[in-house]
């Protein structure tokens, strides 16, 4: 089993996943996808099988507070996904993409274990 891993090359919390992968010897690719951008319709379908564009955002960041207050509503698929675009760093860290194409975001090291069977 092999997986696809999104994120940022300086986000503490990805390097804590690859490093995770790596010491495990999971196979992986990793994707920054701020210089790969994410197409809009994958955005979508990972918000969709996570349960939504609330459980793909990250409203603890940074970015996220930093935002003007109506920005912080987006009110349809299209507003989330041009957001996204726009702000990339609103994505949780690290996105996992499986070959079976199922979907899982953030990292501990209990749920790597389990996600991954070590």
């Amino acid at each position: 089993m092999s997986a696809r891993l999104y994120g940022l090359p300086n986000c503490d919390t990805c390097r804590k996943a690859r490093n995770w992968l790596a010491r495990f010897e999971v196979p992986h690719t990793f994707v920054d996808y701020r210089a790969d951008p994410v197409p809009a319709a994958t955005l979508k379908a990972w918000a969709q099988q996570l349960g939504g564009w609330e459980k793909l955002v990250n409203k603890s960041s940074t970015t996220w507070r930093n935002l003007l207050p109506q920005r912080k509503n987006p009110g349809s698929d299209p507003e989330w996904t041009l957001l996204l675009k726009e702000y990339p760093a609103l994505v949780r860290r690290p996105v996992v993409v499986q070959d079976d194409g199922s979907v899982r975001v953030g990292f501990t090291d209990n749920g790597f274990k389990k996600l991954f069977g070590k």
